[in-house]
């Protein structure tokens, strides 16, 4: 399946999708291009109450129900107060570190549809008037502030402009792609899980691939923040595979350049049926891929299992190197994740005769352990 998707298209809605600012609570644009796209592909969508959307692939059969999940929003800041010098303390939107905001551009959406531009900076900017003190200062969120470009210096200034408390911020993304196949940009996580999901949908559609059995397609706008698709799911979905950034750091296992299928995170051990199903697809198909462990990571998939939801989850994740900072991943990485989404919507079902339900031992799937051995003599057993 890896050689049906279209590089081309998947680097191209990629750079589309990381260009439109959605830190979490202002996805309503993201959202907005992603169902466009979707009419594209002719694949028809619902929007949850809260604008997440809900797509379907129709498949062969039509349960037991799969779906794939790829989050929309990203990491940003809101405005926290109005300061006297006519700058701005702000706190961040989800969790990354104060010490990738200093220095990024940033954009204030002000009601009404107003916007400024400005820059993050630490308290101490000037290297000329505090010389060392600039290398000493804390990386801290209450350490930076917002210099915007305009000609304001006081809070009345700030307020003349429509400049208010809980006015988010966007942080503005330069996607650069290298000719050695490196993506670099702010927000790879999870745009470029979106990317690889659509640009496998496309495939299919392409080259006339038939969906073995229907699947929902998820795009979440609350993965940042912990909510993830708790609240995107229906009861009809058996089995859900969450598609997300796999670590690039000293003592991971993830692959830079394939798949890397996730274990365990820190919400515990993924389905142990599903997973071993990813992997054999991975081997079927000749797709280079990695297995890892990730003891500080929360995905979609754990916030539907934590919201209560009876299905079996796993993980896919492209190569992501400085995570919630200045990511890189690999064209090739994003390529082997397309690939393997694809081979997973076409494969039979994971237990040719189960729907993925609790039920009598005799229907239920185990994996089978081996007989002791009761001859005399041995051990087994014992």
């Amino acid at each position: 399946m890896i050689h049906l998707i279209n590089q081309d298209y998947l680097t191209e809605i990629l750079g589309h999708l990381i260009a439109i600012p959605s830190p979490t609570g202002m996805t309503d644009d993201i959202v907005r291009t992603v169902c466009d796209e979707l009419d594209t592909l002719d694949i028809p969508y619902e929007l949850t109450r809260r604008g997440a959307i809900r797509a379907h692939l129709g498949g062969i059969d039509p349960k037991p129900r799969r779906a794939l999940v790829a989050h929309l929003d990203t990491l940003g800041a809101m405005v926290r107060r109005l300061k006297d010098n006519g700058r701005l303390a702000i706190v961040p939107i989800g969790t990354w570190s104060a010490r990738f905001a200093e220095g990024a551009r940033v954009t204030i959406h002000c009601d009404h549809g107003l916007t400024y531009q400005g820059t993050i900076l630490p308290l101490k900017a000037s290297g000329h008037r505090y010389n060392e003190e600039v290398d000493r200062q804390p990386t801290a969120w209450s350490n930076l502030e917002i210099r915007v470009d305009e000609c304001c210096s006081s809070i009345e200034a700030l307020w003349d402009l429509g400049i208010r408390v809980g006015d988010y911020v966007s942080i503005t993304t330069t996607m650069e792609v290298s000719g050695s196949g490196f993506i670099n940009s702010r927000f790879l996580d999870d745009k470029a899980g979106v990317a690889a999901i659509l640009a496998a949908a496309r495939a299919l559609r392409d080259h006339n691939c038939p969906v073995r059995l229907d699947c929902s397609l998820l795009f979440t706008i609350s993965e940042e923040v912990g909510v993830g698709a708790s609240h995107v799911l229906r009861g009809n979905v058996a089995e859900m595979v969450s598609v997300d950034n796999g670590i690039i750091a000293p003592e991971q296992n993830s692959s830079e350049f394939g798949a890397t299928i996730a274990m365990q995170d820190s919400s515990g051990p993924y389905d142990r049926h599903l997973t071993n199903h990813l992997i054999r697809l991975c081997m079927e198909q000749e797709i280079f891929f990695s297995r890892d462990i990730f003891l500080h990571y929360h995905s979609d998939a754990a916030a539907a299992l934590e919201a209560g939801n009876d299905i079996r989850t796993a993980l896919v994740c492209f190569a992501l190197d400085a995570s919630h900072g200045y990511e890189r991943t690999h064209l090739r990485s994003l390529t082997s994740v397309a690939g393997l989404i694809a081979a997973y919507l076409t494969s039979a079902p994971l237990f040719a005769q189960d729907k993925n339900v609790i039920g009598p031992e005799s229907s239920y799937p185990m994996i089978c352990q081996p007989a002791p051995d009761k001859t005399p003599g041995s051990s087994v057993g014992s």
